[in-house]
């Protein structure tokens, strides 16, 4: 019988092991995970490649390509796009569990064999990128100015919900630091990060897929590495509707946050204040912000008959104000047809279920299931304030429900007084 689970104690295979002893060595290495992006991967190449040329020539610099079998022809246009002479390129299938963490843990480990000084990873969907986005993410690990490098730009405002609504607020108020976008996609580190990266013991978990991003964010932000984040101006990439449907990625970043919570407790108990993060690099003009549209009616629908079938399972899981607060919201909203979910009770919530989830023993992908309907709730009450404002409007309602988050911390840490 075929071992369909098979754990690999590489993700990068053998012919890429003779390009490394080709290599040798590079100074700067630029990662690019893909799968199926045949429509933008030359672009994100070219760009990356034109980066290093203008900005390092005197450095040897190289390109890695971590495809996970795409089924078009990503790796032909990626190995097809002529870039400058002096940058080295390849292009391969990682092996390994399936999902863009896997894609990372082969890039990982290429720059770990290649002796990379910095590596700078770009999502392969970018058609916002510019060769000082290279520069920007680069040029703090190379002046050792930093470890880890996050990455900071204007968003559509119905674009990166999951990060707005959860994932900023909550990594915000547990660690004390307001790294804007912590699973952006596009960041920079230091060769010391990416050899910790590859020696966790997290490729067969979500980590392997959409989890990675806030993985290496949150590791990096408790490991001791320095993080500052960089201007890159407008991100315009294959946007997303928030109400269609979050296939695995919602389950994937949210099990990944909450376990990161119970990896780290002792630290985020500890952080008693917010801090800002040091920003760095001044952008060229910024790309236009292309509109992303956004489905009402199934947002609220999903809300709707998710609170219906989850209800009993809401009252055990939260505290009873809580849930009492969200039964009259789903009356109000049966009542009106709308929805009006304030980002202090959606805090709470979240809270109640990192502390479920980190007691339960089993059912875990259960209960973040359970939260699903909740966030497109809060979703759709988060896009309806904004409705009318543009998206550096809608930053002042973010950063707003961001202080929220702080303001609950507090009841977060009683919980855990009480287990």
């Amino acid at each position: 019988m075929i071992n369909l689970t098979k754990k690999y104690s590489s993700a990068v295979r053998q012919n890429v092991h003779m390009w490394i002893s080709k290599m040798q060595e590079v100074d700067i290495m630029v990662g690019i995970p893909c799968y199926n992006c045949e429509d933008t991967i030359s672009h994100v190449v070219a760009v990356s490649a034109e980066g290093l040329k203008k900005y390092y020539p005197d450095k040897k610099c190289a390109i890695f390509v971590s495809d996970g079998g795409s089924l078009d022809d990503t790796r032909e246009k990626a190995y097809s796009e002529t870039i400058p002479d002096g940058i080295e390129r390849r292009v391969t299938i990682y092996r390994g569990t399936p999902g863009k963490g896997t894609a990372f843990r082969a890039i990982f480990e290429v720059a770990q064999l290649l002796k990379a000084d910095a590596i700078v990873v770009v999502d392969a969907d970018l058609r916002s990128i510019t060769p000082e986005w290279i520069k920007m993410l680069a040029d703090p690990i190379i002046n050792k100015q930093a470890g880890f490098v996050a990455p900071l730009y204007l968003r559509h405002k119905y674009d990166g919900t999951i990060t707005n609504n959860i994932v900023y607020p909550l990594t915000r108020a547990l660690y004390g630091a307001k790294i804007r976008q912590p699973i952006g996609g596009d960041f920079g580190f230091c060769g010391d990060l990416a050899a910790y990266y590859v020696n966790e013991d997290v490729w067969e978990s979500d980590v392997a897929r959409f989890g990675i991003d806030v993985w290496m964010t949150t590791t990096a932000l408790n490991e001791g590495f320095k993080i500052v984040q960089a201007h890159l101006g407008t991100k315009v990439h294959n946007a997303k509707d928030p109400a269609a449907d979050l296939g695995p990625m919602f389950q994937q970043v949210i099990s990944t946050l909450y376990y990161l919570m119970n990896k780290y407790e002792s630290k985020w108990k500890q952080a008693e204040k917010t801090a800002d993060i040091e920003t760095v690099g001044i952008t060229s003009e910024a790309a236009k912000v292309e509109p992303v549209s956004v489905n009402f009616t199934k947002l609220l629908a999903e809300f709707s008959d998710g609170f219906e079938q989850f209800e009993p399972f809401y009252e055990q899981i939260l505290d009873t104000e809580n849930f009492n607060r969200l039964y009259e919201i789903s009356i109000d909203f049966n009542k009106t047809g709308e929805i009006h979910f304030p980002p202090d009770l959606w805090a709470r919530i979240l809270c109640d279920f990192a502390f479920t989830y980190n007691h339960w023993q089993r059912n875990r992908r259960r209960l973040v299931d359970m939260l699903t309907p909740l966030y497109f709730g809060r979703t759709a009450s988060y896009c309806s304030e904004v409705k009318e404002k543009d998206s550096t409007e809608a930053e002042d309602v973010i950063e707003l429900q961001a202080r929220e988050f702080e303001k609950q911390k507090p009841y977060l840490i009683e919980k855990y007084k009480k287990e």
